[in-house]
């Protein structure tokens, strides 16, 4: 992560110059060549490729160069290319690093590629994860909300009623987690721990009210609603709703397939519902997406959507007509949207994601459907330049709390102090 920032201190000394501007709206009739660079597996390199050779079929005076690389690599190579003024025309795009690169002119505003690139099938508050100050520097590939995973098939051998998810509250996660550990034997928990990642904080300041984050990208969340946090975790684990704090640390630090849903050793644990698929396929058992507890009693709704990741367009890029039209091809097209699926996460694009549905697997289906069902509020703030390593900051002082090394009060002061630090300095 070091690296990665060093280098993205020079991208930000080299791009902000750069005009984040305007599209030109001709395209081309000679030769053009576009550079498009993305991160994932083989799987998702075979697909992008196919949807590309699509792209130029339909396009021949266009040529689309991809450059794919794993995740660490990736951002390291990004952050390289871009300080070098030699950035790919198209950019996949995380949340964590939107902030950095479109704050220092290195991302162009779609918004001035309309001509060739149409958003009118995106909801708005999924447009909005990818404004930042006002402009829209990145299009959700992807969308996904959080929610809570019951295997019900655990329920069921352990005579447990599967909870109400249109009223209850995160007392009633706590009370039927309980029930479980209890009825479990010690083989089985009711609740796989909180407070490894972002998502889940997020979820709890946004029902009180609060937001992680401010407008300007200050630290905003109050530290008692942070310590309120830390408090329900502390006593879940205290009262043997979830784990030991060896057991929950050890698998946290694990792969999905190590977790508590994964190894049917837990009943309850947040997730977000795109990864449904895969929890399933890893425990084998029949797994349910609830709605999250809390929201009808919340200040104002937890639930959000958040992107899988983006399609940003370089504001360097000599051709950005011609790259606004392959996003759009990749973000509208049907063709694209029957080899990709749901690779980069379930389609943003409202009308893509229902042609999409009937050809998806029975837990995509579910997890698309509850995108559609899912009342969400707006969207957070991005996260700020110099606040990427904020799940390593929450998982610290997660770990600190379970182990009786810091009360809830202390890891919530120093939350904030080192969060805006990072901030501060980046």
């Amino acid at each position: 992560m070091r690296r990665i920032a060093l280098a993205m201190a020079s991208v930000l000394m080299l791009s902000a110059c750069g005009s984040g501007g305007s599209a030109g709206q001709e395209l081309s009739k000679d030769p053009v060549t576009l550079r498009f660079t993305w991160w994932g597996a083989d799987e998702r390199h075979k697909r992008t490729r196919q949807v590309i050779d699509l792209f130029q079929k339909k396009y021949p005076n266009i040529t689309v160069k991809g450059e794919f690389k794993d995740w660490n690599g990736y951002w390291e190579s990004l952050a390289t290319t871009v300080a070098a003024n030699d950035a790919p025309d198209v950019i996949q795009m995380d949340e964590l690093y939107l902030s950095s690169y479109a704050e220092r002119g290195a991302l162009l505003d779609l918004g001035t590629a309309g001509e060739h690139l149409k958003t009118a099938d995106f909801d708005k508050s999924a447009l909005d994860t990818g404004v930042v100050k006002g402009k829209q520097y990145a299009l959700p590939v992807g969308l996904s909300t959080y929610a809570i995973v019951a295997n019900t098939d655990l329920l069921d051998r352990l005579k447990i009623k599967l909870p109400d998810d249109g009223t209850w509250s995160w007392e009633d996660l706590k009370k039927v987690g309980d029930e479980v550990s209890k009825a479990g034997g010690g083989k089985v928990t009711g609740l796989q721990s909180l407070g490894f990642e972002a998502g889940g904080l997020n979820i709890w300041a946004r029902q009180a009210g609060a937001a992680l984050f401010d407008a300007n990208g200050k630290v905003a969340v109050p530290p008692e609603v942070l310590a309120s946090y830390w408090t329900y975790i502390r006593d879940l684990a205290k009262q043997g709703v979830t784990p030991s704090p060896s057991v929950t640390i050890e698998r946290a630090g694990g792969s999905l397939d190590q977790s508590g849903t994964a190894t049917n050793a837990s009943v309850f644990a947040t997730w977000w519902n795109t990864q449904l698929s895969s929890l399933t396929t890893a425990s084998g058992a029949k797994l349910k997406l609830l709605r999250l507890p809390g929201e009808t009693q919340a200040k104002s709704p937890g639930a959000y959507f958040k992107s899988s990741m983006y399609w940003s367009i370089s504001s360097r890029s000599k051709h950005p007509a011609e790259a606004a039209l392959f996003v759009d091809f990749l973000a509208n097209s049907q063709e694209a949207a029957d080899i990709l699926l749901t690779d980069r996460g379930v389609p943003a694009n409202k009308k893509i994601r229902a042609a999409i549905t009937p050809k998806l697997t029975e837990t995509d289906k579910a997890a698309a459907e509850y995108l559609d069902t899912a009342k969400v509020g707006q969207a957070p703030r991005v996260t700020p330049n110099g606040a990427s390593d904020l799940e390593a900051i929450i998982k610290r002082h997660t770990e600190e709390v379970l182990f009786d090394r810091e009360t809830p009060e202390q890891a919530a002061k120093s939350f904030i102090t080192e969060l805006q630090a990072e901030i501060d300095g980046a």
